[in-house]
């Protein structure tokens, strides 16, 4: 079983003058670059409604339609893989993913997956594109994951997602202390010189994040973000920009900035912080059944607590100091 889905998009500035695969690859983060050069060669992508090749050069403006094959994910191993499950009925489960647990097989990871865990607990989603999954989380965030269980509810999920109609809310701890909340609004794109990481790009994709505080600290501060737009690291790249970064973040991070005269409490709970502190902890759609709302939450995990509570005990002690 297959499931089919069309997109027209334009190239914008930023892409121009690249290969065609790698163009595409920076506008449909859900694809990877192989399937997409075998759409290419297959003749399900048109650039200016012409047949085209992986390596050729597109230029600003140029229009790419795309006719992207899902299959099923049948070939995939199924695994024992532990995850949380906070809800499910006929047609969605809405997972708890640990940090630590990578998404979607890769290269370099082809095993032990979330997704070789749902096929696992699930065997039904090997008829389902990506085993079902609705988006992704990267491997160091924890939180929740939206996963159809039949085929007209991948579809009808992939629609409100691409609709905005899933509605997320995460957990960030940044550095620095944030004076109000707001929005971001700034475009990103794939950084040329580090291929794993996105930048903020006048030329990129559409983003933009929602953020208001939930708690200040001597030299952090909790925020509670919502996505209106799903970029590939939006959050960890739009903090960044601000000037605040997560804490614990590899790629778009800082090193720690400790408080003076910082307990050493918290000390050795931002050292024992092995991920970046960003947690997908609120899921709220319409069931694709029709059957009401699904609305989930999902708590912060034990080494966010250690560390906010290590927060909250030094900025007591620095105030009776």
């Amino acid at each position: 079983m297959s499931s089919v889905r069309h997109h027209e998009t334009r190239i914008p500035p930023s892409l121009a003058g690249r290969r065609l695969d790698q163009a595409l690859a920076d506008l449909f983060e859900d694809y990877s670059r192989s399937m997409l050069s075998a759409w290419i060669k297959e003749g399900r992508v048109r650039l200016n409604d012409r047949p085209c090749r992986p390596r050729d050069t597109v230029s600003a403006g140029d229009r790419v339609d795309v006719e992207a094959v899902l299959a099923a994910s049948a070939e995939m191993a199924p695994e024992q893989v532990t995850f949380g499950v906070v809800y499910e009925d006929r047609g969605v489960i809405v997972v708890d993913k640990p940090a630590g647990l990578v998404v979607h097989p890769g290269a370099g990871n082809a095993h032990r997956t979330l997704v070789n865990g749902l096929l696992h607990r699930y065997p039904e989603l090997s008829a389902l594109p990506r085993a079902g999954l609705i988006h992704r989380l990267d491997k160091d965030t924890s939180g929740l994951l939206v996963v159809a269980r039949t085929p007209r509810s991948f579809q009808r999920l992939t629609s409100m997602m691409a609709e905005r109609e899933i509605h997320r809310t995460y957990a960030a701890l940044v550095h620095g202390i944030v004076v109000a909340g707001g929005t971001i609004e700034a475009a990103i794109a794939r950084d040329r010189h580090h291929r794993t990481r996105m930048k903020v790009s006048e030329g990129g994709r559409e983003a933009v994040t929602h953020y208001r505080i939930s708690r200040k600290f001597r030299a952090h501060t909790l925020l509670e973000i919502a996505l209106e737009t799903g970029r590939t690291h939006q959050i960890r790249v739009h903090m960044q920009h601000i000037g605040s970064p997560i804490v614990g973040d590899p790629a778009y991070g800082t090193r720690q900035r400790l408080p003076p005269g910082a307990t050493t409490d918290l000390q050795a709970a931002l050292r024992g912080l092995k991920r970046q502190a960003l947690h997908a902890m609120r899921l709220a759609f319409s069931n694709p059944s029709g059957r009401g709302e699904i609305a989930v939450e999902s708590p912060l995990p034990a080494d966010l607590v250690i560390l906010l509570e290590a927060l909250a005990a030094d900025s007591a002690a620095a105030a009776h100091a």
